[in-house]
């Protein structure tokens, strides 16, 4: 029983982790570099859409409280 449960929490671990890239993975796409003045060169839909995605991150539970103001302030 000691190689299931080794098993077991091996696969749960690498889960885990996959879990955890997918997540940076999505923060990265919300990220773009600090625009210059309330969103600089983005267009109003590609702010909104941006905008949308903090919203669905921060629902989510990716992005905490702080790190959701953060980045709605750089896009504003």
């Amino acid at each position: 029983m000691v190689g299931g449960a080794g098993y077991a929490a091996g696969k749960r671990r690498a889960q885990s982790q996959e879990h955890e890239a997918e997540q940076d993975a999505q923060i990265q796409q919300t990220q773009s570099p600090a625009p210059a003045a309330g969103g600089g060169g983005m267009s109003e839909m590609d702010r909104i859409d941006a905008l949308k995605k903090l919203g669905d991150l921060h629902d989510s539970g990716v992005l905490t409280d702080e790190q959701f103001e953060t980045e709605k302030e750089k896009l504003i």
